[in-house]
C-alpha cells in the first residue's frame, strides 16, 4: 500500500510540475519568442520602406493582398509611451497573433472608407494589449504604412463595450448597420479579462489626420 501512495504521489508532483512548466511558458517563454518575431517583423518592413519605388508599369495592376502573418503596418498607442511600436500583421489566428497584433482580413486597410479592425493580447505572446483597457475616449491610435500615417481618435474606452467573440457586426464596414461606409475608422479588440475568456473587449475610433511621407 504504501508503494502505491508513494508512486501516485510522484505521478502527481510530475503532473503538477508539467502544469506549472506549462503556464511558464504560455505566460514568459510565449512573450520572449512573440518580442523576437516581432522585432523581426518591424525591421522586415522598415527595410522594405526603405527600398526606392519601382518605375511604373504601363499595364494596369492590381494591389495583392497582404498574405496571412505578413507585416503590413505599424501600430503606436501614444499613451502607452514613446518607444510603444508593435507591428500589425495580416490574420487573425494563432500564429499571426503570436507575430504581433492582427488584422481581420475581412476588413479594410488603414485609410479606406470603412472599418479597419484589429486585434492583439493581453496576456501570453508578448501581451501587445495587455493595457487596452486602459485607453478612453479622446486618445490617439497611430498606425504607419509604406506612404502614410493615419492617426485615429478613439470614440470611447474599450472598457465601455464587450461582446461575445461570436458578435462579428463590430467588424462591419460602419458597425452595426448595413450601409456603405461613408469615413474611416479603426476597431480594437481584445480579450474581456486576463485569463481565457470567449468575450472581447471592443473600442472604436475615427481617422482625424493623414500625413504623406
Amino acid at each position: 500500500m504504501r508503494g502505491v501512495i508513494r508512486g501516485l504521489g510522484i505521478v502527481f508532483l510530475v503532473a503538477g510540475l508539467g502544469a506549472l512548466g506549462w503556464v511558464g511558458w504560455q505566460y514568459f517563454g510565449t512573450g520572449i519568442a512573440a518580442n523576437e518575431q516581432m522585432g523581426k517583423a518591424k525591421g522586415s518592413l522598415r527595410q522594405q520602406w526603405q527600398k526606392p519605388p519601382t518605375a511604373p508599369s504601363t499595364t494596369p495592376t492590381t494591389t495583392a493582398a497582404p498574405k496571412s502573418g505578413e507585416p503590413l503596418a505599424l501600430l503606436r498607442i501614444p499613451k502607452f509611451g514613446t518607444d510603444w511600436e508593435k507591428p500589425i500583421v495580416q490574420g487573425v489566428a494563432a500564429d499571426d497573433l503570436a507575430r504581433g497584433i492582427g488584422h481581420y482580413p475581412q476588413t479594410q486597410l488603414p485609410g479606406q472608407p470603412g472599418n479597419f479592425a484589429i486585434a492583439g493580447h493581453r496576456v501570453t505572446h508578448g501581451s501587445p494589449f495587455r493595457k487596452l483597457l486602459d485607453l478612453r475616449a479622446g486618445d490617439e491610435v497611430v498606425v504607419e504604412t509604406a506612404d502614410s500615417v493615419y492617426t485615429y481618435t478613439l470614440d470611447a474606452s474599450p472598457r465601455d463595450l464587450t461582446v461575445p467573440q461570436t458578435d462579428t457586426w463590430v467588424l462591419d464596414p460602419v458597425p452595426g448597420k448595413r450601409q456603405p461606409p461613408t469615413r474611416s475608422i479603426i476597431t480594437l479588440t481584445t480579450c474581456q479579462d486576463l485569463f481565457h475568456s470567449p468575450d472581447r473587449s471592443v473600442a472604436f475610433g475615427h481617422l482625424t489626420k493623414v500625413t504623406k511621407k
